[in-house]
């Protein structure tokens, strides 16, 4: 599959600052070596819900205690670390899906009603790519959707539909490529931009990287894994990516005791 992740956004942590708040209360911070931004941040904002700073800072490092946070279930200051990304060679039809995720998620997603899509292209299942005689029937409907699509639009345009007293060139426009589209399948592709905080990511990870007859959303699953793991391991450690017996990625979340074994 020809699914692309591009991470637009990351979250900072201004170590300064919580310094600056530790002097005001005359506490300091044995903060761990190595730990990213996001680490940081969710530890800290752990610890604030106890003041565990200073003498009340227990000897765990920052992967420890994060650990356990996630091992007690106590998820809502992963809620402080958000990651932007930009997600493209996804179906509208992974987009319906990604979209019910709307918790602690945000969406921007190329629209049909402003962008032509004259020359849209089309993801292809897999299940349908390894049957042949499917396989031509798929791409003759997509053939045919797409210069329906081209047809209906020059059309419109020619009549000028869509026009009413009062209307500007802007809605006209609107208004005819919202008609004109109504003929795209599913199948064509998509660009979405989505803003997630990593509790939002960790659900959306475990109810949708496992799903064996969803092979699309599996890949995205993998390729999102693969971003924010480098970006912030122990958030994600209880996440591992398998391989399935055709190739293809599964991403299931296990007993974090399970992964160091």
């Amino acid at each position: 599959m020809s699914i692309a992740v591009y991470l637009l956004s990351r979250p900072s942590f201004e170590k300064a600052e919580l310094l600056r708040f530790l002097a005001d209360t005359e506490l300091n911070w044995k903060q761990s070596q190595g730990a990213k931004p996001a680490e940081n941040l969710v530890e800290v904002a752990g610890r604030v819900c106890y003041m565990s700073f200073g003498d009340k800072q227990s000897p765990k490092s920052n992967v420890e205690y994060i650990e356990n946070l996630v091992k007690q279930g106590h998820e809502s200051v992963l809620e402080h670390a958000n990651w932007t990304f930009l997600v493209t060679g996804v179906s509208r039809a992974f987009s319906h899906q990604l979209v019910r995720h709307r918790a602690g998620v945000a969406f921007s997603q190329l629209s049909q009603q402003y962008h032509e899509e004259t020359e849209a292209t089309f993801v292809e299942p897999a299940h349908i790519r390894d049957v042949p005689d499917a396989r031509r029937i798929w791409q003759h409907a997509m053939q045919t959707a797409r210069e329906s699509y081209g047809q209906i639009l020059k059309l419109l345009k020619k009549k000028n539909i869509g026009r009413m007293p009062g209307m500007s060139e802007k809605e006209v426009r609107r208004a005819i490529l919202s008609a004109a589209r109504t003929v795209l399948p599913n199948a064509t592709a998509t660009t979405i931009v989505f803003t997630a905080n990593a509790r939002a990511l960790r659900h959306f990870l475990e109810v949708r990287g496992a799903i064996i007859g969803d092979e699309e959303m599996r890949w995205t699953c993998r390729a999102l894994l693969e971003q924010v793991k480098t970006e912030a391991a122990a958030l994600f450690a209880d996440f591992a990516v398998d391989t399935l017996p055709d190739g293809s990625p599964v991403v299931r979340k296990r007993l974090l005791d399970e992964l160091v074994q």
